[in-house]
């Protein structure tokens, strides 16, 4: 997964985890489950708009809030290939990188507009707005997170480590 293409959907500044999923369906960690019904309180049509491979581009501090672990796989299982935001919450951005979701941080990310679309060049830390064709530069992804994200998350991670432990 070097590069990721996908059409923008816009949110705000302090998107919170409540927001991401609803608390109301939290009686089951089934991502499949979660997914229904990702970014529902922001908006009612935005599981049946969300097509897999899109990309969300949000204002500050997305993922504030409490520090459930059912934002990022709600948003993965909906097929959400990324999310861009100026920040994120301390807690949301360990859970994405968990849970094997890329999050990226762009300062301007509120020039990109819903509609469309983006490529992230991972390789070379660069966002290109391919309906404008103006190119950003995003905050450098430490390597250990880089892994995580390219194994898909932390236990596949983990389990990829024990296996070559035991060569």
């Amino acid at each position: 997964m070097n590069k990721i293409t996908g059409k923008v959907w816009n949110f705000g500044a302090n998107i919170d985890t409540d927001v991401i999923i609803a608390a109301r369906y939290l009686n089951s960690s089934d991502p499949e489950h979660l997914a229904k019904y990702v970014m529902e309180d922001a908006d009612p049509e935005f599981p049946k708009k969300l097509q897999r491979g899109d990309v969300i581009v949000a204002g500050e501090n997305f993922g504030c809030g409490s520090s459930r672990e059912h934002a990022p796989i709600a948003l993965k299982a909906a097929g959400v290939a990324a999310v861009v935001a100026p920040s994120f919450a301390r807690i949301f951005y360990r859970n994405a990188f968990n849970m094997g979701l890329p999050i990226f941080e762009l300062p301007e990310s509120l020039e990109i507009k819903e509609g469309e679309e983006i490529s992230i060049d991972l390789d070379n830390g660069k966002i290109t707005n391919n309906t404008t064709n103006k190119t950003y530069d995003f905050i450098a992804i430490p390597p250990f997170m880089q892994e995580l994200i390219a194994a898909g998350g932390l236990i596949n991670y983990a389990k990829a480590e024990m296996g070559r432990g035991d060569k």
